[in-house]
Formats: structure tokens, sequence, C-alpha cells
């Protein structure tokens, strides 16, 4: 440890030894002045600039086996996924973890991110205590305005990680994992980092195609590593309703993940800070719900059925939905809602009046002469985004459920996921940012993996997002004017399984490593990557 007294070595007689020290040389009998780092009270190093006469002083108050402190060159910014916003460098040793290391914090509220720490880095979890030599230490400031934003310092062979938020610290415990994997060293220096968007996602279709509990929790860890917050589970479609229900068993199909399954995923979330966001997609895609209620299915005027479509003008098609929303809504805690209203079948053909009169007469009796079937359905998508309100829910739809013209409107509140331009009528992004509203980018150029890749669809690569992708990009591959970047919340990632035996799980899992490395970074920093592609992936290869 330094006393703070300044050192230098004995000089041999007859000798010519260097100083290299700020890269000067300095031979013995010269009066010359010279920069020597030496170690400060707090562990750094400064410069000081002594002559001949002076260093022969400083020499004779040290011990005559003195040795002079090692120099140590100034850090490098740590190679992290997503990568770090901010890096002050400094010299010094770093850090890696070492037997008798331990994690300590400074608030009860952060055990549980402690405990994990402690785990993943095999140190002993020590509570609230002093931190010492070889300690993390993790704290809640209560300065910075977003408690997602973090600083980590490593100084004094120490690590200090604080935000004025747990998810801030959490994330700053997902950087220091990273430094230190496969032996590495927390670089010298102070790490202050913060994320692009507050919305960072990834959406799951687990009603075309079962995916077991243990698969969906690793993602969950995977995700938490990589600093995404959000995990979107799509259950409900034509091919399969896979929750269980206790108001509605009759429409579960039989490979599903029961509620206590459900619940420990969610727990498993929120231990990294991630939201689970469910979708009840109506008032299409409910062809699971239609066969057990075959009554409630849409028919146009031949009375041919329409598939996945319930009929909106039968008040026991809402009492369903709102069962189901009323009844998962004590599943799922998490702030938000995703309410679906894409693709409602009705309103792809020519004339939706004269091919659904039923429709069309609802319309008229709720909105008066002039009401459409359009109004109809945005009617039902405002009445859904009711009830979750009412369980203290911000409710989000996919951008072809918003109509424009008509007599009602969409309420103000619910924010689009924005996927595609394909839908008729398409509405470019502009038209949604410039009446005010939020947008979440799903888009289908670049986000949406889609299993059996139907239609015209691609399995998107990590380079392509990685290149030519930023939130921006909402529709296609022209970006939106950067005056609506605050209004574009953040982004998510998509796995949708049309062509379910296409892949495996495991197939899955591989295929959107990389594109959900290279989605995470682009909405965890808005500047240019500073790696290339190729050192891009080479990173992801070695952090595993």
């Amino acid at each position: 440890m330094s006393t703070g007294r300044r050192r230098r070595a004995p000089v041999r007689s007859g000798r010519r030894p260097a100083l290299t020290a700020a890269g000067v040389v300095v031979a013995a009998g010269a009066v010359v002045a010279a920069v020597v780092l030496w170690p400060s009270g707090d562990g750094e190093r400064t410069g000081a600039s002594l002559s001949s006469a002076s260093r022969s002083a400083a020499a004779s108050r040290s011990s005559a086996s003195a040795s002079p402190t090692r120099i140590y060159p100034l850090s490098q910014a740590p190679r992290t996924i997503p990568a770090v916003r901010e890096h002050t460098p400094a010299r010094g040793p770093g850090w890696r973890p070492a037997a008798g290391g331990r994690v300590v914090v400074d608030d009860a509220g952060l055990a549980d991110e402690g405990k994990l720490m402690a785990g993943e880095l095999k140190l002993s979890y020590a509570g609230r205590t002093q931190a010492r030599d070889g300690d993390v230490e993790l704290a809640l400031n209560g300065t910075a305005a977003d408690p997602e934003s973090y600083t980590l310092t490593v100084r004094n062979r120490r690590v200090t990680i604080s935000a004025s938020g747990q998810a801030g610290v959490f994330y700053g415990t997902r950087t220091l994992k990273q430094e230190v994997h496969g032996g590495g060293t927390a670089p010298e220096g102070v790490v202050r980092d913060r994320p692009a968007k507050p919305r960072r996602g990834f959406m799951l279709d687990i009603a075309r195609k079962h995916f077991t509990a243990a698969w969906i929790e690793d993602r969950v860890r995977e995700l938490g590593d990589l600093k995404f917050n959000e995990l979107g589970l799509h259950f409900s479609d034509d091919q399969g309703f896979r929750i269980q229900s206790d108001t509605h068993p009759e429409i579960v199909s039989r490979q599903h993940l029961s509620k206590t399954e459900v619940k420990d995923i969610i727990d498993l979330a929120a231990s990294r800070h991630i939201h689970v966001v469910p979708e009840i997609d109506s008032p299409g895609h409910l062809g699971a719900v239609i066969a057990a209620h075959p009554d409630l299915q849409l028919r146009n005027a031949s009375g041919v059925p329409t598939r996945g479509a319930v009929d909106i003008s039968k008040p026991a098609s809402a009492g369903i939905v709102d069962d189901l929303l009323n009844e998962y809504a004590g599943l799922f805690p998490g702030p938000y809602w995703h309410l679906g209203g894409d693709e409602y079948q009705a309103l792809t053909v020519a004339n939706p009046a004269a091919s659904y009169p039923q429709l069309a007469a609802a319309a008229r009796k709720l909105f008066g002469a002039g009401g459409s079937v359009a109004d109809l359905a945005t009617g039902w998508l405002n009445d859904r985004a009711a009830v979750v309100r009412g369980h203290d829910r911000t409710s989000r739809a996919w951008n072809d459920g918003f109509f424009r013209g008509g007599s009602v409107q969409a309420a103000k509140d619910i924010e689009v996921a924005y996927w595609t331009g394909k839908e008729i009528g398409a509405r470019p992004p502009a038209e949604y940012l410039s009446a005010g509203r939020e947008l979440i980018n799903y888009n289908d150029e670049f986000l949406y993996y889609v299993l059996g890749e139907p239609q015209t669809f691609v399995y998107p690569t990590g380079r392509r997002i990685y290149e030519q992708w930023t939130p921006l990009v909402l529709r296609g591959t022209t970006p939106v004017p950067s005056r609506y970047d605050g209004q574009i919340l953040g982004g998510s990632f998509a796995v949708w399984c049309d062509l379910s035996a296409s892949q495996t799980q495991d197939q899955v899992a591989a295929g959107i490593r990389m594109p959900l490395r290279a989605t995470i970074q682009k909405l965890w920093d808005p500047g240019r990557p500073a790696l290339s592609w190729t050192g891009f992936k080479s990173l992801a290869d070695r952090l595993g």
C-alpha cells in the first residue's frame, strides 16, 4: 500500500539507469527534470517534476530496499455487447475475481443483484458491509435521472457499480461479467453507460409453436445479459392457445405452459429487470378460441366463415376476450399489454359493408348513419384498451389495427407496434408520428424471424441489422426524419412460427443469436458501431 511518500529506485554507481516514466530517459548525474508516476493516496498514479537534488532527498527518506511502483499503461475501453457508451481510462492493474473476493451492497434492495453477481463470478456475498480490496460494491446513489444508467468504477483493486435504480446496477453487473469473461480483466477507469432507447424487446410466438418453459428461461438469461428489458409472449392465435386458463379451459391447446411455469418465467425475468408483455391478439387470430366456440366465428353474407376472425357485432365475442384479459392481468404484473388488432379479415375485402352486413349494421347502431366497419373495429380496440387500462396497463397494437378517417379514432394512449407497410391501405410511419403517437419498431424487413420463410420473408442476419438498421428505420429500409427520434420508444426482434415444423427450438436459438446481439447494439448506442461486423462477431464468439 502507498504511504503517500515519493520514492525512487536506488542508483548503482557507474551505471546509467533509464527512467521510462512518461517516455523520459534521464542519464545518471545529470540535473534535469523527470516525470515519474507514483501511487497517490487514492490508488491513482500522479506525475511529479523532480530535480536530481530533490530526488536524492526523497530517496534518503525511503527505505534502502524501496523499489518503484509498477507503471501501467492507460487502460483501454472494455469490449462488451452492447458497447459501453463512455469510458474514462486510468492507470492501474484493473480487477479480476479472486479468492477471498466478495460482493457487498449499500442497500438491501440490491440483494438479488448482489447474489446473482457473486454466484456468477464465484465470489462470496457479504451483504451490507464495508468494501475492501478485491470486492465488488453495488450502490444506489439516487443522482441520475435515468434508472437504467450506471457508473462502473475500477480503482484501488476493487469495483464499484452505482446507479439511481436497481436496473442500472444490474446492467453494470452485466458489463462487469462480460469484462472478466474467460479470465479477462476489468480495465482500470470509469464506465458511464446508459441506453439510447427505453424499450428493448424480444417477442416470441408461442401460439403457433410450443416452446418449453426451460427454453424460454434460457432466452430470459440471454436477454438479461444483453440488457434487453422486454419479453413479448404471443400466446393466442389460430393454431393454438398456449397458457393454462381457469376461466376458459376449453380453449387451451394440449401442449401449453402451466400458470406455474409462466410465473416462474415472469419471476426470472423480473430478476433480470425484464418486463413480460402478453399478447392476446383480437379480433383476428382467434382460431383457437373459435374452435371451442364456433358460434362466435365471423361469417360473410353468404354464410362462409372467415378464418380466425370473431364476429365483433356479437356481445359474446367481446365477453370471452375480456374474460381472458381480466384473468391474465392477474398473472402478468408488468406495465405493458399487447392487444394485437392486426389483419382482421373483414377489412381486407373490397366492400366490407356489403360482405359483412351485420358488422355494418352494428357500426351504424353504435356510431350513427356514417359508422363504418372500420369504426366498429376501432371501437373494439378501444374497448379492449379500456379493460387493460383498468388494470393500470399501457396497451399497444399492431399498426394495421389503426385506421385513418372514420368517426372513431384509436385511443391516444395506445402505442403503435409498427411492423409492416404491406397491409391494404398502408400508412407510412410518419403519418402516426406527425399525429403525435409513440411507436415501437418491429420492422419486418429486418427484425422478423419467420419460421420456414413463407411469402417474401427471409431469415434476418445480424450483419444486416448491424450495418443497415437503426430505430429510425421503421418501414422498409428508409429512416424517418430524426426529429421523430424521441417518439420511437425502441424496438423488438420477433420470432414468428408460421411454418412451425421448419426449425426446432434449438435451431431457433442458434438462428437468432447474432440478430439479437446486433439489435441490442443499435438500441443501446445510437452512434455508429466502433467495431466492424467481423470484429463484432468475433467479440460475440469470445463472450459466448
